[in-house]
């Protein structure tokens, strides 16, 4: 009964000491919360306001919540009475075995510092990478958000995004639309190439520096195959390819100048 008595004792001398620190802490916890969301919010808006790369806002902003949460849990456990040195040496411990085991995040958080600092692509810009095509939508600290044409969301790890080859159609301001158009070998191939030139001509959208290109690429199997190509803005390109496809096959059709269906010869012998 004695025993349960000091028990009891020391678990009251305990509370007392304690639960104002206790109880302060977790005000403070709860507080530096809110004040964490409201000084991100407000350096978001700032680098709004400041034309910070767009690409660069919610990295620093990801990075700058993650500092200001390990500052504010180490303020709260000095405010109970653990002694900061003590803790900073065990967090430190567990942070390497956590980094040990988290390798691949810590990878793309590296990927995702390169990304930032050499810019191989930015918001905005239409790229191909890892298998997917899509417009970069956001950079975050260990992922990219891609959205592909079709309105599907990608997120891409940065580590391997960094590190492979990737194609950004959106550094250069023009792009070359290469086409192939085939004709019969029966047709005249100076009237298709003019055909060609004409309907190239025709739309403003092509530039005509550099000059646009018709000539014979080859001499395939069922048709005497043009290469032609054209210099657009690159917000052009798909229009363009588009409609050159549609109006090169009306004027073809107009000048009676064919597309030959693939043909085969197939020969047997009678002797067998």
């Amino acid at each position: 009964m004695d025993n349960l008595d000091q028990y009891v004792a020391k678990a009251t001398e305990l509370g007392i000491a304690y639960a104002p620190k206790l109880l302060l802490a977790i005000a403070t916890l709860f507080i530096g919360l809110w004040l964490i969301g409201v000084i991100v919010g407000t350096a978001s808006k700032l680098m709004e306001k400041n034309n910070v790369d767009p690409s660069l806002r919610p990295f620093l902003a990801s990075f700058l919540t993650v500092i200001l949460k390990v500052l504010l849990v180490l303020s709260v456990v000095s405010m109970i009475g653990v002694e900061i040195t003590s803790f900073i040496a065990i967090l430190g411990a567990a942070g390497f075995a956590v980094g040990m085991a988290l390798s691949g995040t810590l990878q793309n958080f590296a990927g995702g510092v390169m990304i930032l600092i050499f810019k191989p692509f930015k918001v905005g810009d239409f790229v191909e990478a890892q298998g997917f095509a899509g417009v970069i939508k956001e950079i975050q600290i260990f992922n990219t958000i891609m959205k592909t044409g079709d309105n599907k969301t990608i997120i891409i790890p940065n580590a391997p995004l960094s590190s492979s080859a990737m194609v950004n159609y959106s550094t250069e301001p023009r792009r070359r639309v290469d086409m192939l158009f085939g004709i019969s070998y029966d047709d005249d191939i100076d009237k298709a190439k003019s055909v060609i030139q004409r309907v190239l001509d025709a739309d403003a959208r092509i530039l005509k520096d550099p000059a646009t290109l018709v000539a014979v690429k080859e001499l395939g199997d069922s048709s005497v195959n043009f290469v032609v190509r054209g210099w657009v803005n690159s917000a052009d390109y798909w229009a363009v390819y588009f409609a050159m496809h549609e109006n090169i096959k009306k004027e073809f059709d107009k000048e009676d100048i064919s597309i030959p269906y693939p043909q085969m010869d197939v020969h047997t012998d009678k002797s067998a």
